[in-house]
């Protein structure tokens, strides 16, 4: 197995925020998991442990308190679906009959009132977290929603057959893989529900705000992959993390990759800066929190990332950083070589002749 990784302190320039409510709903998400039955005893024994409410209460520390809610809720099933269909059963390792099964779990969320699936936890979770987002909810976000969960079940699919077979996707496969299994996009839509607004078509469907949200999604999965890649590593079964992709395509070692997957997370936080900062110029009081709203997101992940039991694994405890740093270790303005998200870089000197022809 070799030795223990041991995480630095990673860069995050982005102040920590908490719901004053956190206490609360991270109970009020415990008995939820309870009433509906999410996952099998044990694992849901385990679930209500990892301070998911507090992990929703960072992501929104400014929402309606309701959403908040939702949102602990609905990261709690999505941990009922990831570890107990994908990680945890032979149904990871069988990418057709998960699908079946996922789809099914869609058509519970585009209609649920279909009579089918009644007697299922996972499926009458689902109906009761989709009758709360059309009640936050406009019925554009309520799509939305839905849509993205479709990704998030195509991707987990996907990752199946990789279980199945044993096999470690290359890098550009895995970053286009993991911006959709992490469930990022799911959440999406909510920061915008937990405000009370809706983003307007000509800014929501903007490349560059789509871009912006996708490098949240980035950094939050390869952040991610760095906290839990102790508790992967020495769990039973097959795991896929970005250092083990490095290690396997790369030959790198273990602490060689760790350097790299760093350096990445950091030159993509600066392209999100730097987007960030220049569509806040132009952008509507709308754009502008759902912005600070991504900020949210990645910071709220990344306190919750050292924290969190799920990651710390007191029983076996991981090398986790306490602290974060106020500098990158790779500033550079160059794309990185995954073709999958080079496309983000181009943004940048458009919008740049786009704001400075605004304001001339």
């Amino acid at each position: 197995m070799g030795p223990q990784l041991i995480v630095p302190p990673i860069y995050s320039p982005i102040p920590p925020a908490i719901h004053p409510s956190h206490a609360d709903i991270d109970a009020q998400t415990a008995a939820w998991a309870e009433t509906f039955g999410i996952g099998s005893p044990e694992l849901r024994s385990r679930l209500v442990r990892h301070d998911i409410g507090t992990f929703s209460a960072r992501i929104l520390p400014e929402g309606r308190e309701e959403v908040v809610s939702l949102l602990a809720d609905f990261i709690l099933w999505l941990f009922g679906v990831d570890d107990g269909y994908c990680e945890e059963s032979d149904l990871g390792h069988r990418p057709g009959d998960l699908a079946g099964v996922l789809h099914r779990l869609l058509r519970i969320a585009q209609n649920p009132d279909s009579p089918f699936l009644l007697n299922d936890p996972l499926a009458n979770g689902l109906r009761d977290l989709r009758a709360r987002v059309a009640r936050y909810g406009t019925h554009g976000q309520s799509a939305r929603w839905v849509d993205a969960l479709r990704e998030y079940f195509f991707s987990v699919a996907w990752e199946a057959d990789h279980r199945r077979a044993g096999a470690v996707p290359n890098l550009n496969d895995y970053t286009l893989m993991r911006l959709y299994d992490g469930a990022t996009t799911v959440v999406l839509p909510m920061l915008e529900m937990a405000h009370d607004y809706e983003l307007q078509p000509h800014e929501r469907d903007h490349p560059a705000t789509r871009a912006a949200g996708e490098m949240a999604s980035f950094i939050i999965v390869w952040d991610n992959d760095i906290f839990s890649h102790h508790k992967e590593r020495t769990s039973k079964g097959y795991y896929l993390n970005a250092l083990r992709v490095l290690e396997h395509h790369e030959g790198l070692t273990t602490d060689e990759a760790l350097t790299t997957v760093i350096s990445q997370r950091d030159r993509v936080m600066c392209l999100f800066l730097r987007l960030q900062e220049m569509l806040e110029v132009t952008g509507s009081p709308q754009l502008r929190r759902y912005l600070a709203s991504l900020s949210h997101f990645i910071r709220g992940a990344q306190d919750w990332g050292i924290s969190s039991l799920r990651y710390t694994t007191p029983h076996d405890p991981a090398n986790l950083p306490s602290t974060f740093r106020a500098t990158p270790t790779d500033d550079s303005e160059l794309p990185l070589d995954i073709p999958v998200i080079s496309w983000w870089w181009n943004l940048l000197q458009p919008e740049r002749r786009h704001l400075q022809a605004a304001t001339a």
